[in-house]
């Protein structure tokens, strides 16, 4: 299936070929605007396994690294340090063709240090039925607040199992933010009134792909289907800019005052407004700020926009996927801690 823009303005193909050329130059724009301040990073450098080293592979330089799902196990990894707030980014490849019930996820977390009051920032992709676009979900927990979900949902605009893709999260005592391909598509500022609620603590930084059969794809209608394994995802272009502590430490280093503030410094600390609303206004397609079910009075930190707000008039914000009422839960990932990272197995090598 070829992935299109699609766009609700009834204009000549003339108009049509500007805006998409426009929009290209913005995304070119943003791309080089980090791109240019990014430093990457081996998987030697950055990352340790976490949970099955026989499904990850490196290739031989180090710049690339492979995370496998199979009929035994799914694979993980984590990095190799706690970040007191930063910059994680890395470009993905997704597996191909068939993946329903698969999850690949890249996040942030610190429950193996705080497991009753942790925090999590996610990007987690949901698996896809051939010829239908890959749907993935931002999220946030804050001081163990995994009742209050704050996820939205979105299709993609491009097939991402054919070519990589970078996906990033910019976490900073003002805001966060999730791109991709250094577009903004949400942010979330911090408001006093949020408490605890908003991550504070240090955390580290993990992929996985895992089976969420139960879940993932249309509420878990559509199962993994193992007569497909091994399913791949690559990563490569690793970055983590960011302070690293020791997240036992009462008082965390004044050191990262400087570097906090650097973060903050960035270009891509400033969220380009109208990139972000061309992408909620054509693919977001749920947001919790919007459910009325689930919160009558919408969450502290929640932009109502009148634009967003009239795409689940109809609905009441609920997610419904298909057609079909999807209920939300919070959703116990695919194994493994920083304690059990250092388990013994080989680690294999492909050719990229």
């Amino acid at each position: 299936m070829n992935y299109v823009t699609h766009s609700p303005l009834k204009t000549c193909l003339p108009s049509l070929s500007l805006i998409l050329y426009l929009i290209l130059c913005i995304l070119k724009t943003s791309t080089s605007l980090i791109n240019n301040s990014l430093t990457t990073l081996t998987f030697g450098e950055a990352y340790s396994p976490l949970f099955s080293k026989f499904n990850i592979q490196t290739s031989p330089d180090d710049s690339t690294v492979r995370l496998l799902l199979n009929r035994f196990s799914g694979s993980g990894i984590i990095s190799s340090d706690y970040y007191n707030y930063g910059f994680f980014s890395a470009s993905i490849k997704m597996p191909s063709p068939h993946t329903a019930g698969i999850c690949v996820a890249f996040y942030t977390s610190n429950a193996d240090t705080f497991e009753k009051n942790h925090d999590e920032l996610d990007i987690e992709f949901l698996g896809n039925i051939k010829g239908k676009p890959w749907r993935f979900q931002t999220n946030m927990y804050g001081n163990g607040s995994v009742s209050r979900g704050r996820e939205e949902r979105y299709r993609m605009w491009f097939d991402p199992s054919k070519n990589y893709h970078r996906y990033s999260i910019l976490w900073t005592p003002k805001n966060i933010i999730f791109y991709v391909d250094e577009v903004a598509i949400r942010e979330v500022i911090h408001k006093p009134s949020m408490r605890g609620d908003y991550p504070s603590k240090p955390m580290s930084v993990y992929a996985t792909i895992w089976d969420a059969s139960s879940w993932a794809t249309n509420g878990g209608k559509h199962k993994v289907n193992y007569q497909y394994e091994p399913f791949v995802t690559e990563f490569k272009d690793l970055v983590l800019h960011g302070c690293v502590v020791d997240p036992t430490d009462q008082i965390l280093s004044s050191n990262c005052t400087d570097k906090i503030a650097s973060l903050m410094a960035e270009d891509y600390s400033t969220v380009d407004r109208k990139s972000m609303k061309w992408f909620r206004e054509r693919y977001m397609y749920y947001s919790y700020c919007y459910d009325n079910l689930r919160y009558p009075t919408p969450p502290p930190e929640c932009v109502i926009v009148p634009s967003e707000r009239e795409l689940f008039k109809n609905s009441g914000g609920r997610l419904r996927v298909d057609g079909v009422t999807i209920h939300r839960g919070r959703h116990r990932r695919g194994r493994g801690t920083r304690r059990r990272s250092m388990e013994s197995g080989g680690q294999e090598n492909y050719v990229v």
